[in-house]
This record gives C-alpha cells, structure tokens and sequence, in this order.
C-alpha cells in the first residue's frame, strides 16, 4: 500500500513521516512545490495524487500551514480528519491518539474513512531516519486554487532568529512589567542568539506582537533551551513549551506552575536576575 505525506524540510514533517510509515510505502508532495504557499492548491494536489495512487492514508505535521491544507482537503474530498495525533494505528477503523485543550489532554479515538486524513502533533514522535520519500508529479495548479496565498512575509526580529527554529529562546511574562521592560530580556536574547519570546499576557497588553507569542494561540516551540522570565505558566503557555528540551525559569513566586515544571529555576527579581547573567556572559568573552 502507498501513503501520501505532505512534507517540507522541517523536524515536524520527519515525525509525520514516523507514523505514515505505519500504514504503507511513502510518497511526498512537496509544500514548496507550489509557491508562494497557496493551501488550496495543495489540497487539490494531494487529493489528486491521492487518487492516482490509491493512497491508503494521508499525512501532513500538525503545523499551522499542514493543518490549514489537510482542513481544506477535507472539505473537498467530503472525508473526516483528525489533526493533532501523537499515535496511530492501521485497521477498519483507524485508532488515533489525539492532543486536546493545548495538550493538558488525550482524546483516544476511532477514525471510520476509506482514506484516513491525518497530521501529526510536532515533538510527540520521534523523527523518521529512513530513506526520503519518492516525490510526487504535480500538475499545475489551477488559477481558482491560487486565490488564497501569501502576498507577503514580514521578516522576523533578533537577525533573522524565528521562534520556531531558535535553539534559544528568551521569553518574558506579565512580570517584565512594561515594554520598555523587555529591552534587559532583548539585551539577553542578542547575547545568546537567542529569539525574544513572550506569553499572551505580554500580548494582550501591547508590549510585544503577536508573532512574538509562545503557547497554545502563539508559536509552538522547541530549543534547546528556554528562558522564562516573569511567566506564571497557565496551561495554554505549557502547551507551546512541549518541544523545549530544557527550561529555566525566572520568578519571585517559587510556586508558579512554571517554576514547579522546569528544569532549572531561580527565585528572585528578574530586573536584577536578568542583567546579572547578561553582565556574566559579557565579562567571560
């Protein structure tokens, strides 16, 4: 049997990759087959494929772009889809293991479809080492499927350091307690090549944009290390954090339920913590 994966070039479409395997030979339609990116027109390309190949499941990571496509390839092929799996397993029906309210819980699941439409939650599986998958032929992409696309990018701060790549993150809370207050924790991201993160409070009082947002309604995130500064934890914060390889976290509430879930913490005034291990690292180069 063959299986159709909607991949790029990131660690999410690897982990993808990990669970399509399950249900049969793999083959790929590229994301950047079709730029600039156009969600509809890589749904028509994935249905098409889909159906010349007899595919047996459909698979794409749970990313905002991968989740956008298989929404709309859904809705065109008429066929139910379950976003956001970390498991699944081949049968009449599908079994599938899904996250739900930001991860906080795991809805197991029955997917009755003649062709199973899946993304996989990114950082819940490991990455597939095996061969890369045999692209798939695409037509030319019709021009009613090319009404929604991107017009534009906005370039991201820090030098070009995205929250999603970044081994480093830097992320503020409502106790960095102004905009102007975020310049010690930029100061500390330009020392490490970091990216600037922040929670939705930050967002919600205007400090920082949207873009710049951590957590379930912001970025998912996975460094090597990230730096949490003021951030309390509720739950929808977590959520995004699921990938971060080790946290430190920065508080003068020793009981927040960030400080209680990570790796390394510290009690105490971030407006002294902070330009303290800024100064540290300036006086060791």
């Amino acid at each position: 049997m063959t299986v159709l994966v909607l991949m790029d070039e990131s660690d999410a479409s690897r982990q993808a990759l990990t669970l399509a395997r399950k249900f049969g030979d793999p083959r790929s339609v590229r994301m950047d087959a079709i730029e600039p990116f156009a969600p509809d027109a890589l749904a028509a390309a994935l249905a098409q494929a889909a159906d010349e190949l007899n595919a047996s499941a459909v698979f794409a990571a749970g990313t905002d772009r991968g989740n956008e496509v298989m929404a709309r390839l859904a809705a065109r092929t008429g066929l139910p889809f379950a976003a956001n799996c970390i498991s699944a397993t081949p049968g009449e029906p599908v079994s599938v293991t899904r996250l739900r309210w930001g991860g906080s819980l795991l809805e197991e699941a029955r997917l009755h479809s003649p062709r199973p439409l899946i993304s996989v939650a990114p950082h819940t599986v490991p990455e597939d080492t095996g061969p890369r998958p045999q692209d798939v032929d695409m037509k030319p992409p019709a021009e009613a499927d090319l009404v929604v696309r991107v017009v534009d990018h906005v370039s991201p701060r820090n030098g070009g350091v995205s929250l999603a790549e970044a081994k480093v993150i830097v992320s503020g809370g409502r106790g960095v307690g102004s905009k102007e207050g975020f310049a010690i924790i930029e100061d500390l991201a330009g020392l490490l090549g970091a990216a600037v993160g922040c929670s939705r409070a930050v967002t919600s009082a205007g400090w920082r944009p949207h873009s710049d947002q951590v957590g379930q309604t912001g970025t998912k995130v996975a460094p090597d290390v990230y730096i949490a500064c003021g951030i309390s934890g509720a739950t929808q914060h977590m959520a995004g954090l699921k990938g971060a390889k080790r946290i430190l976290a920065i508080n003068s509430d020793p009981q927040a339920p960030l400080m209680l879930n990570a790796d390394y913490t510290v009690t105490g005034d971030l407006k002294e913590i902070v330009p303290a291990i800024s100064a540290e690292i300036r006086k060791r180069r």
